[in-house]
């Protein structure tokens, strides 16, 4: 239920700041929404959400979850400092900024390819090249729950030697106090 009422207060103030409606109530007259909205709220509209680890920057995407994959590539390894990076490509125009857009720095990671990061906490948050018509999602930043499996593993042939994710290692739910036993 409370995700719902997040999902509607979201709706609402995205038409309300586009100028498509204006909520008033009154016991004269009560709050009216706009046909667009209704239907939004009936047969459902999607937002992906999503900040960094200190929360100071934000955004939103009006649009569904897309495929997506774990990138190995030695960049995103570095770039993330793990073994591959959960990318998912939304369209640009869905996409927009709600706080601490002041806040991104971009790093450079191959010629017209933009890396961009809160400067506070430096979770990296999404990747863009600039003329393309999608920016891709650092799933990792995902406050909306996504449902998997992801679409395909890429950049095997530059991933870490210390990672197969074919490997069947024991699953905690937490922190454990003491490693699990070696198989």
């Amino acid at each position: 239920m409370q995700a719902n009422l997040r999902v509607l207060r979201a709706i609402i103030a995205l038409r309300a700041r586009a100028g498509e409606f204006v909520l008033t109530a009154s016991p004269a007259q009560p709050a009216r929404l706009s046909c667009a909205l209704q239907k939004d709220l009936i047969y459902g509209k999607s937002m992906l959400t999503g900040s960094c680890l200190c929360g100071a920057v934000a955004y939103e995407v009006d649009a569904e979850p897309a495929p997506f994959v774990h990138c190995h590539c030695q960049t995103c390894r570095k770039t993330h400092g793990s073994a591959f990076s959960s990318v998912m490509p939304v369209p640009r125009a869905a996409f927009r900024w709600v706080r601490g857009d002041e806040l991104l720095a971009a790093f450079e990671s191959s010629p017209g390819k933009f890396r961009r990061f809160c400067t506070r906490c430096g979770s990296h948050i999404m990747a863009e090249r600039i003329a393309q018509p999608n920016v891709l999602l650092r799933m990792g930043c995902l406050d909306t729950p996504v449902a998997g499996p992801a679409r395909a593993h890429i950049w095997r042939s530059d991933a870490a030697s210390w990672y197969d994710p074919k490997d069947a290692t024991p699953e905690l739910p937490e922190a454990a106090a003491s490693p699990p036993p070696a198989r």
